[in-house]
């Protein structure tokens, strides 16, 4: 278990301002998804959500039902500070496997690449768990070699081996309308909870 990627680590990085991965703004293919959804009172979970770009743009297009989870705490302050009319306690401080509830959709944005791959099963899991019946899990995920990270790539065939059982597959394919940085490099997904 990489025990290195814990609160302390990540919260330096924020202090730091080590975030690579932080693009300022929601990026384009989650923000065209979430510009399609009509209805504004859906639960919406934002895990190893950061600064929470999303969450700010969908708080301000009438969601107000969203819920950030990041396990650094300087994140929660610096993103209140910038989006005060966010619900403080929509806003969670927690380790992400410890969270409860149910969301009708979570939004993936460089979560799952910041994870050891060793939790990559327990990530699933997790996802499906938190998720409502019929529940989806919408976003990126990264389409390079799996290396040194984070971040840290894969494949769509690992991928698929973690979420078959658990979500059925609307949409997996590689996206075409990632930022420039990140073109060629990303998949969508769009899995739906799988109901036994």
């Amino acid at each position: 278990m990489n025990t290195k990627l814990n609160a302390e680590y990540w919260n330096s990085r924020y202090i730091d301002n080590r975030m690579g991965w932080d693009i300022g703004y929601p990026s384009t293919p989650i923000k065209t998804y979430v510009d399609q959804l009509q209805d504004k009172t859906i639960s919406i979970l934002i895990p190893g959500g950061g600064n929470a770009y999303e969450a700010e743009y969908l708080h301000n297009q009438g969601f107000k039902n969203v819920t950030v989870v990041d396990i650094a705490p300087v994140t929660k302050q610096g993103f209140l500070d910038r989006a005060p009319h966010f619900p403080e306690h929509h806003f969670i401080v927690k380790d992400f496997f410890e969270l409860e509830g149910q969301f009708d959709l979570i939004l993936e944005q460089t979560f799952f690449c910041a994870l050891a791959p060793e939790l990559r099963k327990s990530y699933a899991v997790k996802m499906h768990e938190l998720l409502k019946p019929h529940g989806k899990l919408v976003g990126l995920l990264f389409d390079f070699p799996l290396k040194d990270g984070p971040p840290f790539g894969g494949s769509k065939t690992e991928y698929l081996g973690y979420f078959d059982s658990l979500f059925n597959s609307n949409v997996f394919e590689k996206c075409i309308n990632s930022i420039k940085p990140r073109e060629g490099k990303e998949f969508f997904i769009n899995l739906s909870k799988r109901i036994a």
